[in-house]
């Protein structure tokens, strides 16, 4: 067990490193404030091993890898050329939709609480939307009754707006 444990430590030592240092990742997909798919990037260790590589966004920058890309990077930008119209498909279905919160409120119609992303999520779901809380663009936490419209950022120049409705909670 202890064995295995120093040989992925070992394997983790032998990332290709770049001319500053940092590990060489070659990205299977587009990172936001990174690069684009196919792009070879030079960063920090930790950021590649913890999130970049596990996550299947990037894999590191061998020629092999290098190669393979080349050879099929026309192939590359159809796919990725589908996915950013599905992407922009998708802000065009929330920029058509109007979600509705109910919270609790006093009279003056101040919320109890806030309402924030992810609230605004849930509604979505209901609607057969799937975002996450990070693409959800608060100025910050919804805190009165009203109507408000949340930006919501689907991919790198994709926004969408979304009508967000706030009523007091239905009393039974």
């Amino acid at each position: 067990m202890a064995n295995s444990t120093v040989q992925k430590r070992r394997g983790w030592k032998r990332l290709p490193k770049g001319p500053n240092g940092g590990v060489e990742l070659l990205l299977i997909q587009s990172v936001d404030h990174l690069g684009e798919q196919g792009d070879v990037v030079e960063v920090k260790r930790g950021y590649a091993v913890n999130y970049l590589i596990p996550q299947g966004l990037a894999t590191l920058a061998t020629e092999h890898h290098k190669r393979m890309v080349e050879k099929h990077r026309e192939k590359l930008l159809e796919l990725e050329k589908a996915r950013m119209k599905s992407l922009r498909d998708l802000a065009k279905v929330i920029s058509k939709q109007s979600v509705t919160i109910e919270a609790q409120a006093n009279e003056a119609g101040h919320l109890y609480g806030s309402v924030g992303a992810p609230e605004i999520v849930a509604a979505l779901k209901q609607a057969e939307i799937q975002i996450t809380d990070d693409q959800v663009r608060l100025d910050g936490p919804l805190k009165e009754l009203g109507l408000y419209t949340v930006r919501i950022h689907i991919a790198k120049d994709i926004d969408a707006e979304l009508k967000v409705w706030v009523v007091p909670h239905a009393e039974e």
